[in-house]
């Protein structure tokens, strides 16, 4: 493999009003304040756009031009960008209110004659998924509330039927639907409670599965199939509030650790005239498989299912009958280690045919599988990963997907015939390493693309395809362009790290402004390092822009600041590459890391290998205790955040797709636990969580403070009350966390270098 090194240049963010280069020096760095305060370089927030007219023409929300503090919903011709306003502020005003809906996000019926709003949004475990929905009449301006009996944020997931007759929505753990006209509400459901859950996922189904909306109608509207979960029997977490009272209130969880009893699943069809549910006659234990996956085969009267067992190393692909419930086995794919589910499956020729990505042949590709199963044709051959598939073509017979055959770090767009002819055609413009997301339109005609680097805030706009020629910009982004041009420039280099046989790994830096190789500096290493995400990509990730910043105002300081994508991570690199971290997390990706930072050491002079030091969140808390636990002479300082410490301790579904079930792999859970190897603690270390942490439960905190004080080990320790996982809830709460880890930083990982 070719050894490369790319360079970016990273800005700090100004002040909006900042006076020009030669300002003070001041006013040309960040601080915690001017990040996590004062939110300088805050980002537009801006509900996406919608196609409409097949692609042919798209709707954005904007601020009225009419109305103060309003918004419209406008369209945009998809060629021309002519505009027109479709829905103004003014016609979202309830009847008795002063102010329009605010517009968390809206959805056309398959007519085009209503509109359904969302609004008055409130969290439910990662998402802002309750909220109330109001239906806008575009012909006579009618809006009324739906579910208008139901409590403020109470509804999820409201959907039109494909007939635009229906609006179907969840409530209370029941599904209901309600009449376009609001005169008929009718519950399909009637056994939904606490244990029982219809249409959305028990906590840990959510978590990984991504199985959220659970509910999906017929083509024909008249009918709704749906997941329902039983959680009696798995065990119930409590989490402890301490703060709204007198007296502690216990808030429960039922959450299966690795290893205990899951929640029972089933897929149901329901009859909206009669009620009535067919149950889907699954074989095998509820509780020891999964359906990760299931939506109607291209017709009202079968669904596709995806059927997977507790190792997630077989998945069936299942035909079921939804007049009886029914099954037929059709396609079985497997791996030795675990299998990705297909989450976006799309039929071709009618319904012939239906695509599949595997890793079957060592990389990533996409198949086409007949009904039958008895026909798998590979579509896109060669020794590269498809990352994901973004669109099918099956007019001109296309595949649209993000690949980055030749830079594990970018994500760009390509196209190949479906006749499976070695043709990859790059769309994505430009040599430069960037990562490009994009939302296809039906007509395949055009696509909203979302490009960023880890430097440059997103920009969306909108291209023609295939010619890839952009039309005009959506979100610029333009403000915090703005802000970039007064301040100090932190240069980041991308490049690879070869750990020795034959392991390249890939990296990037950032310097100093001021920097001289001649000089000693302290190494911070970002980790995580576990294959649900990867930190060395060229792109500015939402919700994360401040974490970065807080790097690149850590390297203003004087710190060198790095990191590393060890194996196992999800990087476009084949199959092997990710799958080698099976059975042994914690262990093969701390080993690759402190590999890692013993090459930079002896490779790079000007860093300093006695001020090294590593922090990380999640698995990035856990990859970084197991740093400073089992390589104790290499890392001096480390911060760790929202860790598992005991791999037991986390869900039956990530952990054990990882590492297989704790009673087969009793070694490897305890090998890849920190607590395990905390003995070896002899570095200054920084242990923070949120006793509301609902994912990482703050018990492993607590389980491992108990055993560095039974091991006398000194330690700093930081909890913050009532916050959750991403420990942001609450006023001041990020500015108060990073303020701790950047003073912490500044005394036990030094700028200057201290006598021993």
């Amino acid at each position: 493999m070719s050894r490369r090194i790319t360079t970016a240049v990273s800005f700090c963010l100004a002040a909006l009003f900042a006076a020009p280069v030669c300002a003070a020096e001041a006013d040309s760095t960040l601080t915690i304040d001017r990040i996590f305060h004062h939110k300088e370089f805050e980002l537009d927030k801006k509900v996406p756009s919608k196609w409409l007219d097949g692609g042919y023409s798209y709707t954005t929300v904007e601020a009225s031009q009419s109305l103060a503090d309003g918004f419209d919903i406008v369209r945009h011709d998809s060629a021309t960008g002519e505009t027109s306003v479709l829905v103004e502020a003014k016609q979202l005003i309830p009847e008795g209110a002063e102010k329009p809906l605010e517009i968390k996000d809206y959805s056309w019926s398959e007519d085009g004659r209503y509109v359904l709003i969302s609004t008055n949004t409130v969290k439910f475990r990662r998402l802002e998924s309750f909220g109330d929905y109001w239906l806008l009449s575009l012909a006579d301006s009618h809006l009324r509330q739906v579910g208008v009996d139901a409590p403020p944020s109470s509804l999820m997931y409201a959907k039109f039927s494909p007939d635009s007759q229906f609006i179907a929505y969840m409530y209370l753990n029941n599904i209901y639907i309600e009449s376009i006209d609001g005169r008929t509400i009718r519950q399909l459901t009637h056994d939904g409670s606490d244990l029982i859950v219809n249409g959305t996922g028990d906590w840990v189904n959510e978590e990984e599965f991504g199985l959220r909306d659970g509910f999906k109608w017929s083509p024909d509207s008249k009918q709704l199939c749906y997941w329902q979960f039983d959680t009696e029997g798995v065990g119930t977490f409590y989490m402890i509030r301490n703060t709204d009272d007198v007296y502690s209130q216990p808030i429960p969880l039922q959450y299966p650790k690795a290893g205990t009893t899951n929640s029972a699943v089933r897929v149901g069809v329901v009859d909206i005239e009669s009620a009535e549910t067919v149950w889907v006659k699954l074989t095998g234990d509820p509780r020891q498989d999964y359906v990760p996956q299931m939506d109607w085969a291209d017709s009202s009267e079968q669904l596709i299912i995806q059927y997977v067992n507790r190792l997630q190393n077989r998945n069936e692909v299942l035909i079921a009958n939804a007049a009886d419930g029914s099954v037929q086995h059709i396609f079985t794919d497997e791996d030795d280690a675990w299998l990705d589910v297909n989450e976006d499956v799309k039929w071709l020729a009618g319904g012939k045919y239906f695509t599949w990505l595997s890793e079957r042949d060592g990389w990533r590709h996409l198949y086409i599988v007949s009904r039958d199963g008895e026909e798998v044709r590979l579509v896109t051959p060669g020794e590269f990963d498809i990352i994901q598939v973004d669109h099918i073509d099956t007019a001109n017979g296309w595949v649209y997907y993000t690949a980055s055959p030749d830079d594990p770090v970018a994500r760009y767009l390509f196209r190949s015939p479906l006749t499976g002819e070695p043709e990859v055609e790059r769309l994505t413009p430009g040599s430069e390493p960037a990562f490009h997301e994009y939302e296809i339109a039906p007509n395949s005609k055009w696509a909203f693309r979302t490009f960023s680097t880890l430097n440059k805030p997103p920009t969306v706009d909108i291209v023609s395809l295939p010619g890839h020629t952009s039309q005009r910009i959506i979100v610029d982004n333009d403000k915090v362009e703005k802000l970039l041009q007064a301040t100090s420039r932190v240069e980041t280099e991308f490049f690879e790290v070869d750990i020795g046989d034959g392991v390249v790994l890939d990296a990037w830096m950032m310097k100093p402004p001021d920097f001289d190789p001649r000089k000693k500096y302290p190494l911070l290493m970002h980790v995580y390092g576990e294959p649900a995400g990867q930190t060395v990509i060229q792109r500015w990730r939402p919700g994360r822009g401040e974490r970065h910043l807080w790097h690149v105002m850590l390297a203003q300081q004087g710190y060198v600041v790095a990191s590393v994508d060890n194996r196992g991570t999800p990087a476009p690199r084949g199959r092997a590459w990710r799958k080698s971290i099976y059975g042994q997390v914690g262990i093969l990706a701390s080993a690759d890391q402190a590999e890692a930072v013993r090459t930079l050491l002896t490779e790079r002079p000007y860093l300093d290998p006695q001020r090294v030091g590593s922090w990380g969140w999640s698995g990035g808390g856990q990859m970084t205790l197991n740093a400073m636990f089992r390589y104790p002479d290499l890392y001096r300082t480390g911060i760790a955040l929202a860790f598992v410490s005991d791999q037991r301790l986390y869900d039956t579904i990530y952990q054990e797709r990882y590492m297989g079930l704790p009673e087969d792999n009793a070694e490897g859970y305890e090998q890849g636990s920190p607590i395990t190897h905390a003995a070896g603690l002899k570095g200054k270390l920084l242990i923070i969580h949120g006793t509301a942490d609902d994912n990482v439960h703050y018990q492993n905190t607590e389980q491992l403070v108990d055993k560095l004080i039974a091991l006398n080990k000194t330690f700093t320790f930081m909890m913050y009350p009532d916050r959750s996982h991403s420990i942001d809830e609450k006023p001041n709460t990020k500015r108060h966390l990073y303020t701790l880890m950047t003073n912490f930083l500044h005394e036990h990982l030094p700028l200057e270098a201290r006598p021993e």
